[in-house]
């Protein structure tokens, strides 16, 4: 059995701590733009123990994407969008994961191991999972059920960040791109950030690949919509601070509204059955 000292209970949350996701409208309420951060922060509710592990580790990359926060938040604001996301540590769960992936709550993370999530019963992973992972993707399908329906067609920019050094593999690239079998945002962004610096070393679903039931935002809401999306990961060192939050997110900002007013209108492609894997 998993420690009682580190089980979850909404009812234990203090009033101090935040709802399991942020929500930032737009001004404009014919604003394309929607932008998540699913690994926004590495907090943990007291009443868990910080999972088991020291808060030397809970700051390290495991316990979130260092910096996308500031870059998501700062891009929203340059363009206008909305924004979602997520108040605790993908180490609870991964709100990026579906809720079969093994990585959803994660024994163990970059060899470190989460006390907190071995021998994890089945009842305290579904009271995770309805009060961190379903709550925030009901919102998003909802949102963006009501911008379609409005005549918007959302643009989903979901930002994330990863660590420079991996396994004594040193990453090369600046950013990443990353998608699976919708490419069409894909070349348009990469043509115009290299047209504004033509020295950046762009991943092409590098260091990461969206495969199947690899990821869940963009696959989910994206991709299984039609929607128009790209996910977008930032090497950490680049953005540990605000300044250079801010920097990246206006270098973002001015490619993606260039990608808009420079190609055909964005459109729903598909009209696919959706797989959702929201619980209900």
């Amino acid at each position: 059995m998993a420690d009682k000292s580190f089980t979850f209970s909404a009812e234990n949350l203090l009033d101090t701590e935040p709802e399991p996701f942020t929500k930032l409208d737009s001004l404009n309420s014919r604003s394309v733009w929607f932008v998540t951060c699913d690994h926004a922060s590495n907090l943990v509710p007291k009443h868990m123990n910080n999972l088991g592990i020291t808060s030397t580790e809970m700051n390290r990359h495991i316990g979130w994407d260092i910096g996308a926060l500031g870059v998501a938040k700062e891009l929203s604001k340059i363009l206008d969008a909305r924004l979602i996301s997520g108040n605790y540590s993908r180490l609870i769960v991964d709100l990026n994961r579906p809720t079969s992936s093994p990585t959803f709550i994660p024994k163990t993370a970059d060899g470190t191991p989460i006390p907190a999530n071995i021998n994890i019963s089945e009842k305290e992973k579904k009271e995770r999972t309805i009060f961190f992972h379903k709550e925030y993707h009901l919102n998003i399908e909802k949102w963006l059920d009501r911008l379609i329906l409005e005549g918007v067609i959302p643009v989903i920019i979901a930002i994330h960040s990863f660590t420079p050094v991996f396994q004594n593999f040193r990453r090369p690239w600046h950013i990443g791109l990353l998608y699976e079998h919708d490419q069409r945002f894909v070349l348009p962004l990469r043509n115009e950030l290299l047209l504004r610096n033509s020295n950046l070393i762009i991943g092409d679903n590098q260091p990461y690949a969206i495969r199947g039931p690899s990821d869940f935002t963009i696959p989910v809401h994206g991709q299984a919509r039609g929607l128009p999306h790209i996910e977008i990961e930032v090497r950490q060192d680049l953005i540990e601070i605000p300044e250079n939050q801010k920097i990246w997110a206006h270098i973002l900002a001015s490619a993606l509204l260039s990608v808009i007013e420079n190609n055909q209108p964005f459109g729903i492609i598909n009209n696919v059955d959706r797989k959702s894997h929201i619980i209900s």
